[in-house]
């Protein structure tokens, strides 16, 4: 989706081969961007300037988010994916291969305890049978089964791709998300301020769901890594907290509802 570095135990997101074919891959580098050479904290992959690692809050919701990632947006320190499973416990990362599912990804789509929903624009008439509302969401919670939202995370044309790339996906209901939020995302410039951050799509959709005290502590989790990512680009320390930080670091003191 629009839109880690850090994956569940459970999960090698850099596998050295096709799981389709078996076939070694080719060798990949890491990827190379301005300050790629900043030394960096090893917990939160900031640069250790304007480390993260004090504001890291967790959060329990009702809904789960699973992040099928692009290859590439692994390498990317910019990613905001990651910071989903910073809070949220129960995020699971997911490698996204063209040639097949993610075999932990393909046995979790038959779990019955889940209901997964795939997150994506309702802008094109082919899919238009599988388009759901919010209202299915609460559906599967009276059902005591665990929404899901897949989030395809990635540049706006990687995510097109993955949608139309991925036939295991094809059966799944399709969430559309619809939310005047601009994007306050300011380390990547979007062709639109429509286009969400992974990060951001996450927040909303928690929020929309009924699941508001994970979206306040993911969003202003965000605010703290955006602002944090932006001054260390110009070698700046923030030295007096941003209102973000100050609500997270009552929150990690006990000082605020969880």
């Amino acid at each position: 989706m629009p839109d880690a570095t850090s994956l569940p135990p459970e999960h090698d997101a850099l596998t050295d081969r096709d799981p389709a074919t078996g076939h070694p891959r080719p060798p990949r580098r890491e990827f190379k961007a301005r300050g790629s050479f900043v030394k960096r904290c090893e917990g939160c992959n900031l640069p250790e300037l304007n480390c993260l690692c004090p504001y890291q809050v967790k959060a329990e919701s009702d809904a789960q988010v699973w992040l099928l990632t692009h290859s590439i947006e692994h390498f990317k320190p910019t990613n905001t994916g990651r910071l989903i499973g910073d809070v949220l416990t129960n995020t699971r990362v997911f490698t996204w291969y063209r040639t097949a599912p993610d075999e932990a990804l393909a046995a979790l789509l038959q779990d019955p305890r889940y209901a997964p929903f795939v997150i994506f624009p309702d802008d094109q008439p082919d899919y238009a049978e599988r388009v759901v509302g919010l209202e299915a969401v609460q559906a599967v919670k009276q059902q005591s089964r665990i929404p899901v939202f897949i989030i395809l995370d990635g540049t706006w044309r990687q995510a097109r791709r993955m949608f139309r790339k991925s036939p295991y996906l094809d059966t799944l209901p399709v969430l559309p998300l619809h939310t005047e939020r601009e994007t306050r995302y300011r380390l990547r410039k979007p062709a639109s301020k429509a286009h969400l951050c992974t990060a951001e799509v996450a927040i909303e959709l928690l929020r929309q769901s009924g699941d508001e005290n994970a979206a306040s502590v993911l969003d202003d989790y965000f605010d703290v890594f955006n602002d944090s990512y932006a001054e260390s680009r110009y070698y700046r320390k923030i030295e007096e907290p941003t209102a973000a930080m100050t609500r997270l670091l009552a929150r990690k003191a006990g000082d605020a509802p969880r």
